[in-house]
């Protein structure tokens, strides 16, 4: 068995050839430079990239693999360079009727083990998306819907971000993902907690102690992939794997998830549209204790507090351990040229954030930048809480 680190969720801002996919991402995230900047700067084993139903990476998938760069395997995803696995994914946005009876939206992140389930799968979803070019697209269907299409073409559908307050399951739509799902809850054994939640948060809500827990970075840039991740035992570097991972079979599974501190996401708590800031207190907010308004955004701790079924905290014996870490480019004090330098002695993040010394990084960057990266990668940093789509900060170490 080998120990990897898998992010699931990296979104492509545009194609080869310039054609836009996610409007939002930076236009160097194509395919091509997230595989590069996993197996080079990130040491990241396995990554998802959930634009892939876009006809135009599945024209610069299918010359990336026709150039020689990389190669499909029978288990399911893509090899390159013998060091990363790439797991074919869509995410498509979905359409609920909320717990109000008011429609809702969320998003679904949608994986498939080979090229030509994914280009099946595409064009089926043509029949429901206006424009399928462009990533996170509304479907005119349902989640409910949406896992069986998925099914058909191999794939598998895991909740994404589950708890934010838009385009998310239980930020907007439901205090229960089985009300969504109904009889093929049975079918969702994964969701993604996302940078504002954590496992504690998630295991108040009772029907979610049988489902793994992913963490992953959702980067619209790449310096922002890994920022969250998880560390999985497998027999090797497959979809096939992957998948029993996340069901823990035959001896895979989650070894632990690496998560920013929901403190510093970007809806961890209620944000006053008003005052344009960060309500703390007693949670659930659910106005404003400065100027009175309910002209908010709700918090995910917030929202998470409001819905939860259990008294106290218990994760199940099969969760692994949420470990808080914060990545380089949070971290403060540390540039985009301190990480290159860092990079250059020591080769990838991973490498720095799990095997290095203090005194290792303290020869490269002197004490001060080597303390705050060890304090960092251990949790143990000072944060202020985000919300309102503002990140949380990190106080620089004493």
């Amino acid at each position: 068995m080998n120990e990897i680190f898998a992010d699931l969720h990296v979104h492509i801002g545009r194609s080869e050839n310039g054609k836009p996919i996610k409007i939002t991402a930076a236009r160097s995230l194509n395919f091509a430079n997230i595989a590069k900047e996993c197996a080079d700067r990130k040491g990241i084993n396995m990554v998802g990239i959930i634009d892939c139903a876009s006809p135009y990476v599945i024209e610069d998938i299918e010359n990336f693999l026709k150039n020689g760069e990389a190669y499909e395997i029978e288990d399911g995803g893509i090899i390159y360079k013998d060091k990363v696995c790439i797991i074919l994914g869509s995410e498509i946005e979905t359409s609920e009727v909320n717990d109000e009876g008011k429609t809702g939206s969320a998003h679904n992140l949608c994986y498939f083990p080979k090229l030509s389930d994914i280009k099946a799968f595409s064009k089926e979803m043509q029949n429901y998306i206006h424009n399928i070019t462009l990533s996170s697209q509304r479907a005119c269907i349902s989640a409910y819907q949406l896992v069986d299409i998925v099914e058909k073409h191999n794939g598998v559908l895991i909740p994404a971000h589950a708890f934010t307050p838009h385009k998310s399951f239980y930020g907007n739509c439901t205090s229960r993902l089985s009300r969504i799902f109904k009889e093929k809850f049975d079918k969702i054994f994964a969701i993604e907690l996302g940078l504002s939640s954590d496992t504690f948060l998630a295991d108040q809500i009772s029907e979610l102690e049988t489902r793994t827990f992913l963490t992953n970075s959702d980067a619209h840039s790449l310096p922002k992939i890994a920022r969250e991740y998880n560390k999985l035992l497998v027999q090797d570097i497959s979809f096939k794997e992957l998948m029993k991972a996340l069901k823990n079979e035959d001896g895979r599974k989650i070894l632990a998830n690496y998560g920013l501190d929901p403190k510093l996401g970007k809806y961890h708590r209620t944000f006053c549209e008003v005052c344009g800031k960060a309500i703390e207190g007693k949670a659930p907010v659910t106005h404003c204790n400065m100027c009175d308004s309910s002209k908010i955004t709700m918090g995910v701790f917030d929202r998470i507090e409001m819905i939860k079924d259990k008294t106290e905290t218990k994760s199940p014996e099969m969760r692994p351990p949420y470990i808080y870490q914060i990545p380089l480019t949070f971290m403060p004090g540390i540039g985009g040229k301190t990480i290159d330098k860092l990079l250059q002695h020591f080769e990838t993040e991973m490498n720095i954030l799990h095997k290095l010394s203090n005194d290792d990084i303290e020869a490269v960057v002197g004490e001060k930048i080597a303390k705050n990266i060890v304090k960092a990668r251990e949790g143990n940093m000072k944060v202020e809480s985000g919300g309102g789509g503002n990140y949380g900060k990190v106080k620089e170490h004493d």
